[in-house]
């Protein structure tokens, strides 16, 4: 069976009284030549172990079982089972998993799989639009072993992975990916070959993992609240921005830390690099220690 023909897919469906799921973002691909591309962009070979979240109905599934040594499928769908036994058949290195990927302990996953996830595995999916970016951030902050990371997700949160300092999608969401992980755009994606259509255009981003944060900080848990701070109303001056996120922290103090940072008060957040964000969180880290 062909997972990628729109025909094939439609019979699949009608066979098995299947009702897609707007609410989980059941969108189907019906393009090999866009598979081709995610795994280009995977770089995959038979020792590979591989993650696929939201495997559908095993377009993309069959093809990464064809390219790697094993691979995980984890979908919270119960009712796709029968759909994705049919599509992949016969397929002694796949394994189905029933579970919320937002809730998934990637690292166990694999080592409850293989013995040892130390050698690390990759992801490849077609992200569900409805939870993309905290599953992206559950990837970086809490999948120790992963090393590559190959995701389909919508245009709009593409560029803003990637986006560069002083754009308008430039963000939080920017400045924590590529903390952890050196991220590119590997191709855009049209609307076009789904099934459904979706309403918006797709890119995969890839995002090959750290061995250590692109920049080294005293706390993240400051580093991190910083950017949040400096993003949460991006029309704000640095200075007013963080002045609003410690109220025990005087206004004059706050001055002092971004002259020390080499700062400009009255920049936004939007023009910070990580390597500012990082001089000013480690300055702001040490004097709230005396």
């Amino acid at each position: 069976m062909d997972p990628v023909s729109p025909s094939t897919v439609r019979d699949l469906l009608q066979r098995h009284q299947f009702r897609i799921k707007k609410k989980l973002g059941q969108n189907f691909l019906i393009d090999g030549n866009i598979i081709n591309k995610i795994l280009n962009a995977a770089a995959l070979n038979n020792h590979d172990i591989v993650v696929e979240i939201g495997p559908g109905i095993g377009a993309l599934t069959c093809r990464l079982a064809q390219k790697a040594r094993q691979v995980l499928a984890v979908e919270i769908d119960r009712t796709v089972f029968p759909l994705l036994a049919e599509t992949l058949g016969e397929l002694d290195n796949v394994t189905l998993v029933e579970a919320d990927a937002l809730k998934t302990d990637f690292d166990r996953l694999v080592q409850d799989a293989i013995g040892d996830p130390a050698c690390g595995y990759k992801v490849v999916a077609n992200l569900p639009y409805y939870i993309t970016t905290p599953l992206i951030m559950h990837l970086l902050e809490e999948c120790s072993y992963a090393r590559k990371i190959v995701v389909m997700v919508q245009e709009e949160v593409a560029r803003r992975l990637t986006a560069l300092p002083n754009t308008k999608d430039y963000g939080a969401l920017t400045v924590a990916a590529n903390y952890y992980a050196k991220v590119e755009m590997a191709f855009k994606v049209p609307r076009t070959v789904f099934l459904p259509r979706p309403e918006v255009d797709s890119a995969v981003v890839s995002m090959t993992v750290r061995e250590s944060p692109a920049v080294c900080v005293k706390s993240e848990k400051i580093y991190f609240a910083l950017v949040r701070a400096a993003f949460q109303q991006r029309r704000k001056t640095l200075l007013n921005a963080l002045t609003s996120l410690d109220r025990d922290f005087p206004r004059d103090k706050w001055l002092n830390v971004l002259r020390q940072a080499e700062i400009d008060p009255m920049r936004r957040g939007e023009t910070l690099n990580l390597y500012e964000f990082a001089r000013l969180a480690d300055i702001y880290f040490q004097c709230r220690q005396y």
